[in-house]
């Protein structure tokens, strides 16, 4: 029974110093815990900081970026307007010319041929293959009715409006006025309120 006791002290003896540095090493490692994860909780709050920055940073951004849309819309219905106001001038004074008998349908006839490569090589957006289409065969007739003439300018106003940066765009719009400028003649002749001529 010495024999057990003695081992049991011996053993007893080996664990206790080993438990109490096991002890005092997770005492020693739950204060270096607490004391990162106190860190880490600090950290947190800075990169909550940093966040509450960027997100005010990015309202900024957002709002500047609305003010250069507003800015931007403006501009663009400002140009559109100055655009359309152009247009009309152009269909006025070239219908006028028409009515009055100062530009002929010979004069008009000229411009045909530009246009009519032009429609050749457009098949593209915002007018259909129809409608396309439908401009070729009022450029091959040589006179147009009102209806005709209005429906022509109609798709030459769209396709100023897709392809106002190409000069045939507007010889098309310049014809159609023309030739609505014509139709309004004749029917002004027809009801007698115009003299006859050109």
């Amino acid at each position: 029974m010495v024999d057990l006791t003695q081992a049991l002290i011996t053993v007893i003896g080996t664990l206790v110093p080993v438990l109490l540095s096991l002890i005092t090493l997770a005492y020693w490692l739950g204060g270096k815990f607490a004391s990162i994860d106190e860190r880490f909780a600090r950290i947190d709050e800075r990169f909550k900081s940093i966040d509450n920055r960027f997100e005010e940073v990015n309202k900024r951004f957002e709002e500047v970026d609305k003010r250069f849309e507003e800015v931007e819309a403006y501009i663009d219905s400002r140009i559109n307007m100055l655009a359309e106001a152009s247009r009309a001038y152009q269909e006025f004074f070239i219908e006028y010319l028409s009515v009055e008998g100062l530009l002929r349908l010979s004069e008009a006839s000229m411009l045909k041929g530009e246009i009519e490569r032009f429609t050749r090589l457009s098949t593209m957006n915002p007018l259909t293959k129809e409608e396309w289409e439908k401009i070729r065969r009022y450029l091959e007739k040589d006179e147009l009715t009102l209806e005709e003439a209005l429906e022509l300018r109609r798709l030459a106003r769209k396709v100023t409006d897709e392809y106002g940066d190409r000069i045939e765009a507007w010889k098309l719009h310049i014809y159609a006025s023309i030739m609505v400028g014509w139709a309004l003649r004749k029917k002004l002749e027809e009801e007698g309120k115009l003299e006859g001529g050109g």
